[in-house]
Order: C-alpha cells, then structure tokens, then sequence
C-alpha cells in the first residue's frame, strides 16, 4: 500500500505523542484561517522566553537556548502557525508562570538561577499544578509548547546543528555506513 506525504506526516506525528510544532501548517501548507490579528509579544517578554529556554537546555560546554535567541523564534512560530485558541493558551501560559513564580518563590521568574527556574519547570511539568489558580491540563500543555519550541528552535538553529549536532554540510556523498560509539553527538538533519 502506497503512503502519500500527508499520511506519512500524521504518522509520524503520532508516533511523537501527537504532538507536533506548527503541525498545522505542516499538513495543510497555510497559516491557521482563525488567528489572533495583532498578537505582539514585548521585548519583556522574548526575554522572558529566552530566560525559558535556557533553563530547558542551558549553557554547558557548548551554547544554551538563549545564544541563538530562541525567545524570537518561539514569538514568530507562536505568531506563524498557532492558531487563535494555541495563542490564547501560549499568552495565558506566560502569564501564569510569571504570577505563579511569584506567588510560589517570593520573587520574579527574571530574578532567579538558571537552576531555580530548571528546578520549578520540572516542578511544574511533573506535577502540572501551580501555586495560583489554573486548569493543570492547560499547564501540562503550555510546559509541551516550550519544550517543543524549545528544542526546534534550538536545534534547527546554526549553534545547535553545528556544536551541539555533528554537522555535515550537504549535499556531499552518501556514507550509509558510519561508525558510532555511544555517547557520541548525534548528526544533524
């Protein structure tokens, strides 16, 4: 039985968990028809989403998240292939996590370690309530959209492909056969 690129797609989504950055756009090739007209996010708060990222994959001996300015990417992929009720649940995620830092902390999310805010994320992510009122599962699915983000972004990036990824610049020969010891970076896309 033949697959078409669209079956494939939805099968590889499903094979993710279901979910998927943009998997939207990615199946039909357009934006979202209902989206919120004007949504613009402040400088406050790409550097919020920087500060975000960078406790999901810090800086070690290669660059983190905030290196290659994974708040911007998060705002124009949110802005590009959200659609209204995402960017609805992406605004109030933000929100949240500010407010509930500070009611649980006793100081803003800006203030805190690199450590701290790995530590309440995880905090957050394993049990998906907050300090403040919220529907946990609108937690658990913000917590999904930054990691997602996250990790597209980053690893998409030119710092994440060429010094966190083993990068070969293509096209060049195909080597079907490669040698792999573990613990060895994997190879970029």
């Amino acid at each position: 039985m033949a697959m078409n690129r669209r079956d494939a797609i939805k099968s590889v989504a499903l094979m993710m968990g279901g979910a998927m950055v943009g998997a939207n756009v990615i199946l039909t090739g357009c934006k979202p028809e209902d989206q919120i007209i004007g949504l613009d996010f402040s400088p406050k708060d790409i550097a919020f989403l920087d500060e975000i990222g960078e406790a999901i994959i810090p800086t070690t001996d290669t660059p983190g998240a905030k290196a290659v300015g994974i708040g911007e990417f998060m705002v124009m992929m949110v802005k590009d292939t959200y659609n209204a009720e995402q960017q609805n649940d992406f605004v109030a995620g933000i929100n949240l996590v500010r407010e509930d830092y500070k009611a649980a902390k006793g100081k803003d999310f800006m203030e805190a370690s690199v450590e701290e805010r790995t530590t309440y994320l995880n905090e957050l992510k394993s049990g998906g309530k907050l300090s403040v009122e919220s529907d946990p599962k609108k937690v658990v699915a913000f917590l999904g959209m930054l990691q997602d983000l996250t990790v597209l972004g980053y690893f998409t990036s030119e710092v994440g492909a060429t010094q966190q990824l083993r990068y070969f610049e293509a096209p060049g020969r195909y080597d079907g056969c490669i040698d792999y010891t573990p613990g060895d970076r994997a190879y970029a896309i």
